[in-house]
């Protein structure tokens, strides 16, 4: 069973993404920021990262920042989503794997999920 980090600070959305992995297959561990997602690598180690970029404490770009510093984690991938352009994501972390733009179509998310699995 694969397993998938989802770093996200708005509950309902992190609600319904976790509720939705969890019924394709994945187990989930979830995070409300970036210093949360961190400290749930203490836990287990994921086989990806899904996460926002704008967060409050620490935001997308310094977690995938942090991760590809970390040599125990520096190959996870990393799926970033975001509403703002994919141009002002790559400005601030450009290692990242794949980028979703939300909103997005639930089949388009597990397709992506899938794709960056099978590297």
């Amino acid at each position: 069973m694969k397993t998938i980090l989802l770093v996200e600070d708005e509950f309902g959305i992190a609600g319904v993404l976790t509720v939705l992995l969890e019924d394709e297959g994945y187990r989930v561990l979830s995070a409300a920021n970036g210093r949360q997602a961190l400290a749930r690598l203490a836990e287990a180690r994921p086989d990806l990262v899904v996460t926002d970029f704008m967060m409050p404490l620490l935001d997308g770009a310094a977690l995938g920042a942090a991760l590809r510093a970390d040599p125990a984690f520096k190959d996870i991938p990393i799926i970033m989503m975001s509403a703002v352009p994919e141009a002002a994501v790559r400005a601030r972390f450009a290692g990242y794997t794949a980028f979703l733009r939300k909103p997005f179509p639930i089949p388009a998310f597990f397709d992506l999920i899938a794709r960056v699995l099978k590297g």
